[in-house]
């Protein structure tokens, strides 16, 4: 079954990836028609060759096309399973549900192509139109989805399973664990004086000014605009929805008419002047300038020297990193220990390659407890100072139950909900009516879909 978890995963990548654009288009060449019913769902030829193309435009093939397509194929007989058994549940998802995930995928979707204009060229269909096609897929998914949770919702592992587990594998086969850290940070921001506020905002009131006498308003964002996502496209922000944007800015995007400018707009961001483009139902697509105001060298070094008598603190253990974390952080993080979290893992634990080359540089130089020495950082366009703790710092080993057991506990958790769904495909093939084709019977299947 790890093939099928493989093939699903990238199928789920087609409906998220601008792959998936060029498959929709490559369809009208398909000689199409039903090659497989689980209960009462069909799967199409172009289900699998859309698959495919999206797998083969990543570079993804192993082996030969046709052995591709027979796994792209098993998978969809799973998918379809899953869909059968979730209608005989009555799984039910609302429609709200299913357009809280429309808009997202759709966001995502033009945002890839640039613009909703390019995405519609690469549909060849209105955004009204995509969006009808591509509903039934996500209530698919995510029907299919809920039975799955369901089917393995009770398993569980006890500690003794993840000692069998590690046991039974091959000592050539136990993974290798690369060094991993735990890093803290406790972040000083400079306080923004009013008089550097005002400047901000006085460039942006000119900058109106200059645009209701005929400036051209995306000039003015390719020159000045400290937004380096949208500057380069003259402010432009492609189509949004409300609740996607800061609620300030949201608050006057969405109240200007088509060329209409803002008054001057304050985020956690900075300050806004905001051009209406066009809008389109729920969305709407603004230019905008965004200024931050500069922090004075005085304040700068404030912040500086606060962290540097915080860091004396720790060293000199006056007080714990714990401790100063909550006392003196302005990150938002300090309420959960200060520790920086891993976006790709969501714990706390960064491999070397997965840390910021810039924080790497410095941590990779503290011993297990030191704490670094003010840091000046920059994230978009914003200066603070931050010290960084560095909690833990394991060496290159082979997977072992002490360190972890956590990982380990994990791999043996997905190995025993996928016995679940084994299992369960097992009893389900038996009383569910499936049909395959003649052209797919050949096809090494790892399950016997194919009844006598």
């Amino acid at each position: 079954m790890k093939i099928l978890r493989v093939v699903l995963f990238l199928f789920l990548l087609a409906f998220c990836t601008p792959g998936f654009l060029h498959a929709q288009v490559q369809q009208d060449t398909i000689i199409d028609g039903v090659i497989g019913i689980v209960g009462g769902n069909v799967i199409l030829k172009s289900d699998v060759e859309n698959q495919y193309f999206q797998i083969r435009s990543q570079g993804n093939i192993q082996g030969t096309a046709t052995k591709l397509k027979c796994q792209i194929f098993e998978n969809l007989l799973f998918q379809k399973l899953l869909l059968h058994q979730a209608q005989v549940d009555s799984i039910a998802v609302t429609d709200a549900q299913v357009e809280v995930e429309m808009d997202h995928r759709m966001r995502y979707f033009i945002s890839q192509a640039g613009s909703p204009d390019r995405l519609e060229e690469h549909f060849g269909k209105s955004l009204l139109e995509i969006k009808n096609e591509l509903r039934d897929v996500i209530k698919e998914q995510m029907l299919t989805d809920q039975e799955q949770q369901k089917i393995t919702k009770d398993a569980t592992i006890t500690p003794s399973e993840v000692k069998t587990f590690f046991k039974k594998i091959p000592k050539d086969s136990i993974p290798l664990i690369s060094s991993e850290f735990e890093i803290g940070v406790i972040v000083k921001q400079p306080l923004i004086g009013d008089a550097e506020k005002q400047i901000a905002k006085d460039k942006l009131k000119n900058f109106k000014e200059r645009v209701a006498k005929g400036d051209d308003f995306s000039t003015l964002a390719v020159l000045y605009s400290e937004d380096p996502g949208s500057s380069k496209q003259g402010g432009e922000l492609g189509m949004f929805k409300r609740g996607e944007m800061r609620p300030e800015f949201e608050a006057a995007a969405f109240r200007l008419k088509p060329g209409e400018v803002s008054d001057v707009v304050e985020t956690d961001d900075g300050y806004h002047l905001i051009q209406m483009i066009e809008r389109r139902g729920d969305y709407i697509n603004v230019r905008h300038i965004l200024l931050q105001p500069k922090v004075s060298p005085v304040n700068l070094n404030k912040a500086r020297v606060t962290l540097d008598s915080v860091a004396s603190l720790i060293i000199n253990k006056k007080i714990t990193y714990d401790a100063a974390v909550v006392r003196y952080s302005d990150d938002p993080g300090r309420n959960s220990g200060g520790l920086m979290i891993n976006p790709v893992s969501g714990n706390s634990r960064f491999e070397a390659s997965q840390i910021d080359a810039k924080i790497f540089f410095v941590v990779d130089k503290l011993k297990t407890g030191d704490v670094s020495a003010p840091v000046l950082t920059n994230e978009r366009g914003k200066q603070d100072y931050r010290i960084y703790f560095l909690k833990t710092r394991t060496n290159p080993h082979k997977a072992n139950l002490d360190e972890d057991y956590a990982r380990l506990q994990q791999l043996a958790l997905e190995k025993k909900k996928q016995e679940i769904i084994d299992a369960w495909i097992v009893v389900k093939l038996n009383s569910t009516f499936i049909a395959i084709m003649d052209d797919f019977h050949s096809c090494p299947f790892q399950r016997k879909w194919i009844k006598n």
